[in-house]
């Protein structure tokens, strides 16, 4: 019995979904992110096996290479405001907000030189994935014990000071799209005023007018991206915590605010928590 007319007819049924339906289209888009995500990390931790031979955060200029590509097949614009903000020689804290799988396309376009990123453990284990996340010098934390927690944190402080490296955290600690941030966890500031480096805060605009889990919604759209001032840590104390947070919270939450009410490039107005007709 030949095949390739069920393959074929398969095949068609499956175009006529992806048509038709929009939990079929989220779920075609979503899938062809996972993979791309997947191939792209097994090509790419080949090229920084052959070219730095190991983990280094200079393989983090290849990863970013190869993440830019992404925003094409998905038809996403990224404005950036204030990106030379980044470009700065000194070590510092780089926090932005965290929204969903997709944020990692937002980072690799701000993403400065000589930057790692602090992730959950857990991603450690995603197979490519996992491995070139720990090939780009990425410190990894276990949330679930905060002495473990604690001890990689100054780790991480040891080595900002010493390699003059940029760290990215998300202070939410888990993605949100409710449309505001969340409260922030105090690791990002402990560790910027340990090591008396300063904060820069980055702002996405809410994804929700074009990306929105719930509705099954994924089409193209523009994120509007604004870098802000750094914030000085020098002379800060441990005591002074809960003041830097409510700083950073504020100015951050502000700007988002802002910049997510901004027309998006769909037509639909992207003020939080938005989820515009299709």
């Amino acid at each position: 019995m030949e095949l390739w007319p069920w393959l074929t007819a398969a095949l068609l049924l499956l175009l006529l979904l992806v048509q038709l339906s929009r939990s079929a289209r989220f779920y075609a888009k979503i899938t062809l992110y996972c993979a791309l995500c997947v191939s792209a990390s097994m090509v790419a931790a080949v090229v920084c096996l052959l070219r730095h031979h190991g983990r280094t955060v200079e393989n983090m200029r290849i990863i970013k290479w190869f993440v830019l590509k992404f925003k094409y097949v998905f038809g996403l614009r990224f404005e950036i405001k204030g990106l030379q903000k980044l470009e700065v020689d000194h070590p510092c804290v780089i926090i932005s907000n965290h929204q969903s799988i997709l944020d990692m396309m937002g980072l690799m376009e701000a993403l400065p030189k000589r930057c790692v990123q602090i992730a959950k453990r857990e991603l450690i284990f995603l197979g490519p994935v996992g491995l070139i996340m720990y090939l780009g010098g990425i410190f990894f934390i276990n949330r679930q014990h905060s002495r473990t927690a604690v001890t990689v944190m100054a780790d991480v402080g040891e080595h900002m000071v010493r390699d003059n490296l940029k760290v990215w955290i998300y202070p939410e600690g888990t993605r949100n799209d409710n449309g505001d941030l969340l409260p922030f966890k105090k690791g990002a500031f402990y560790l910027a005023i340990q090591t008396q480096v300063p904060i820069i805060p980055v702002i996405y605009s809410s994804f929700s007018s074009f990306y929105n889990p719930k509705t099954k919604l994924f089409t193209s759209g523009t994120i509007k991206v604004e870098v802000l001032d750094a914030i000085p840590t020098r002379g800060l104390t441990v005591a002074d915590v809960p003041k830097l947070m409510d700083t950073c919270h504020r100015a951050m939450r502000t700007t988002f605010l802002r910049v997510s009410k901004t027309p998006q490039e769909n037509g639909a107005t992207a003020g939080p928590g938005s989820q515009p007709a299709q």
